[in-house]
């Protein structure tokens, strides 16, 4: 087991390939890449049939260098660490830090894996990853890089807490797109050793990965969520904009494409934490006292047949006049 050092002196586990792995991983290289080769030289032989011994081999020389070294080269630097045959073995190069590698450390390794696997057979390359302590041929220690296994047993790998639901969907309008790859990695790291770390230390660091994190999507970290939680949001947040992106469902659960922790244009991006129960919502004010219907009042009853006729005659008394 590998350790990744951060600046806080706080070790996060990587897991360094093996050698059977990495050589299975080689050998599926190699031989595509020959495969590639004895294609594209039969192909410049049959082009330049009619040039000179020292154009051809000026001519093979070119293949073999484009072929074996430069493909592979621009492969592992596109891919950011994944070639065929480690695609193939769940293996990646990454960096010392355990960010993915750039054209400097590709280049690097090409060129020292000329000698220490071309030119070897392997066997130098074999020496130095039984030697080193994680693994490392000397390409990797030259460039800086560590070889790792991306794909691990389901029972061993660490997840990534939740965040509390009160900040689920909360920075919903964060621009993620500028934050690296290399720094999502060392917060998930961090949030999936965060309970093994001693509590202030771990505070201190959640406070700078927070604070590198909102240098890059250009919003400071509220005052009222902790760091580690805020942490756990905005992975939360990403994973829910990739989970859209791959499935086209909604943001949470299939719900609609806006979250509850939207704000409309011009708001503030952070609205105040969630309300006690004992208080009301502001958006929620109480209902009004209820208010017992009236009791219905009974219509007037309709007037007899004869009492239409008599017009506006006075209503009769009961008393009869002499004849």
């Amino acid at each position: 087991m590998s350790e990744l050092v951060t600046g806080e002196a706080v070790a996060l586990e990587l897991r360094p390939a093996k050698l059977p792995s990495r050589a299975l991983a080689v050998l599926i290289d190699l031989a595509v890449a020959f495969a590639v080769y004895i294609a594209v030289t039969m192909t410049i032989v049959a082009a330049t049939a009619s040039l000179d011994d020292a154009a051809s081999a000026a001519v093979a020389v070119a293949t073999f260098l484009m072929v074996l070294v430069g493909v592979p080269i621009a492969v592992e630097t596109l891919s950011r660490g994944r070639s065929l045959g480690k695609l193939a073995c769940g293996l990646r190069v990454v960096r010392d830090d355990g960010g993915p590698i750039r054209f400097r450390h590709a280049l690097v390794r090409g060129a020292v894996g000329v000698v220490e696997i071309l030119m070897t057979f392997g066997v130098v390359a074999c020496i130095a990853s039984l030697v080193s302590a994680r693994g490392r041929r000397i390409g990797d220690v030259v460039a800086g890089t560590l070889v790792v296994r991306e794909r691990v047993p389901t029972g061993q790998a660490a997840f990534v807490p939740a965040p509390p639901p009160w900040l689920v969907g909360r920075f919903a309008q964060l621009d993620l797109s500028a934050v690296p790859e290399g720094l999502w990695l060392a917060v998930r790291q961090y949030l999936t050793r965060m309970g093994q770390l001693d509590p202030q230390v771990g505070q201190g660091m959640a406070a700078r990965l927070a604070a590198d994190v909102a240098a890059h999507t250009g919003a400071p970290v509220p005052t009222d969520v902790p760091p580690a939680a805020f942490l756990a949001a905005v992975v939360h947040e990403r994973q829910s904009r990739e989970a859209q992106r791959a499935f086209g469902a909604g943001r949470h659960g299939g719900g609609p494409a806006v979250s509850a922790g939207y704000a409309p244009a011009g708001a503030s991006p952070y609205p105040a934490p969630p309300y006690h129960p004992a208080q009301p919502h502001p958006a929620q004010p109480h209902p009004a006292p209820y208010t017992p219907p009236a009791a219905p009042v009974a219509p007037a009853p309709a007037p007899a047949p004869g009492d239409r006729d008599r017009g506006s005659e006075p209503p009769a008394t009961g008393f009869a006049p002499p004849a």
